[in-house]
């Protein structure tokens, strides 16, 4: 008989475990201490210094998130530092990092890898630390350009038409899409899916074909409602939808895959009057991000945000990397902050400018200044491709996935945004505070977050110059200094107060062992 069953006492060995941990922890933490009478207590002790954690990257590829001896703490004392790390000015709360689960990268995880290479692969992407640990997702609502074909969720011959949606079936997902996904959610339940269209049906456009045109008016309520009946289709999979978009770049009309413009006035329109209410008489909430394309039209979002009946409906803004600046995320958020802000689309590729790699842009460019302008999320496009930057239908020719699978071996290869993430996604956990922290003239940029789990405190620094650059950085009462290899990419994490947080991670761990989150 297997004394383990449920219900035994073996059941509950990891709780009882915890709490004892806890306890001694406490107990270290308040530092409650047992007098004699009759004796005279101890004199205090001097508090001893944290170490440093740290791992590191360099842009030549021979260090990849390697961990490095840690570094010693000292009193901070009055000297100056080139960095000081304030966690008591705090900014967004993080949501995670994550990759676009693309109906090419679900078509390669499920066709060129077996179910032991695929299931050992997903762990190491969606796993706890010290995997990935990616915890955000984007699915496409019908084709995009990384996919085998051009469909959407309502396809009629030329002519007929659907106001009633019922011909809506998401059979062109249950191949390879819905599986790899539900895989995924059987590592990490609590993962964050954001869905965008690409195109509203044919039969709903001026130009009658997925490729180009815009939306009719006449067929706005039907698109929410198509909309709305997909968020429902997935669910009955047991996928929730997180946060929907309206329409992935509608300021574009691709002529080579799926996509159709939406104007400012109309996408508010569509918001106000038809899925803004269809969605808030939903018991499950999802939410509604507005924009989700690039940095360099920030009137748009603006525009949409400026009508309250569209407003009152709207919960952040989605962009993307591939024009302008991240400032003009942080500008409109301080317009609207009650906004949030998320980059949910961003793609490293073999072009001319990424040819000496892309671990520093997307560490610092993408990453570190799309946080520091406020995203609460940061979403690579392809989490996988194969080494002929496909299969695609159209569109981006030179696109990389976070990984390269190997079309006749199956074999995985990790990129250089696969690592850049990977600084921000394996330390920053889900909860974590952006703390301040300042900004050198040393060509080091950083940020900096608070994780609530345990007030460990992460400092992701980038130092883009061809020689060492040596960077102090204070902490409360404490700093530490480092020398900065060239072109490298460094996470520091440390526990300003080991005790407690010691104790704020087991209760953090406790937490999440009641609420039936998977662990292993």
């Amino acid at each position: 008989m297997d004394e383990r069953r449920p219900g035994s006492w073996w059941a509950a060995a990891p709780l009882v475990a915890l709490l004892v941990l806890v306890s001694v922890a406490a107990l270290y933490a308040l530092r409650i201490e047992r007098t004699t009478p009759g004796l005279k207590a101890a004199p205090a002790k001097a508090p001893t210094m944290p170490n440093v954690e740290l791992w590191l990257s360099t842009a030549d590829r021979k260090l990849k998130l390697l961990q490095q001896p840690d570094i010693a703490m000292s009193a901070r004392g009055s000297t100056p530092a080139d960095v000081v790390i304030d966690v008591q000015k705090t900014y967004q709360t993080m949501e995670g990092f994550g990759a676009a689960m693309t109906d090419s990268s679900a078509w390669l995880l499920q066709n060129k890898l077996n179910a032991p290479q695929r299931a050992e692969l997903l762990h190491e992407l969606y796993g706890p630390p010290p995997n990935l640990d990616l915890n955000m997702m984007r699915l496409t609502i019908g084709s995009s350009d990384f996919s085998l074909d051009v469909y959407t969720m309502d396809d009629l011959p030329f002519g007929q038409v659907d106001p009633q949606l019922e011909h809506f079936n998401i059979a062109p997902n249950k191949a390879y899409l819905l599986p790899t996904v539900r895989e995924v959610l059987s590592i990490d339940p609590e993962i964050r899916i954001i869905a965008s269209s690409w195109t509203a049906p044919a039969w709903m456009k001026d130009s009658g074909n997925l490729l180009g045109g815009t939306l009719l008016e006449q067929y706005e309520s039907a698109y929410a409602d198509y909309l709305v009946k997909y968020l429902d289709a997935v669910r009955n999979y047991g996928i929730p939808i997180f946060a929907l978009t309206l329409q992935n770049e509608p300021n574009f009309e691709p002529i080579t895959y799926p996509g159709m413009r939406l104007s400012a006035d109309q996408r508010a329109r569509i918001v106000a009057q038809y899925l803004g209410p269809k969605l808030a008489k939903r018991k499950s909430a999802t939410r509604i991000l507005e924009w989700d394309h690039n940095w360099n039209h920030p009137e748009q979002p603006t525009s949409v945000l400026s009508n309250p009946d569209a407003a009152r409906y709207i919960d952040g803004v989605a962009w993307h990397c591939y024009e302008g600046n991240p400032r003009a995320q942080g500008n409109v958020h301080r317009q609207f902050p009650d906004k949030d802000v998320y980059i949910t689309e961003c793609s490293g590729g073999d072009w001319a400018s990424g040819i000496n790699g892309e671990l520093i842009w997307f560490s610092r460019d993408l990453l570190i200044a799309g946080i520091r302008q406020w995203a609460r999320a940061v979403v690579y496009w392809n989490l996988a491709l194969d080494e002929n930057y496909g299969p695609h239908f159209g569109g981006c020719a030179l696109c990389r996935g976070l990984i390269t699978i190997d079309s006749s071996t199956g074999a995985v290869s990790r990129n250089d945004e696969y690592y850049a993430i990977a600084h921000f996604s394996r330390f920053v956990l889900p909860g974590a505070v952006r703390v301040n922290s300042t900004a050198t003239d040393k060509g080091l940029d950083n940020v900096a977050f608070q994780n609530v789990s345990d007030g460990s405190i992460v400092l992701v620094m980038v130092n883009s110059n061809e020689d060492v650059r040596r960077v102090s950085v204070a902490e409360g009462k404490t700093r530490f200094e480092y020398a900065m290899p060239p072109r490298s990419v460094a996470t520091f994490v440390w526990s300003p107060d080991q005790a407690v947080a010691i104790v704020r991670r087991a209760l953090w761990w406790l937490k999440r062992v009641g609420s039936g989150t998977n662990l292993n």
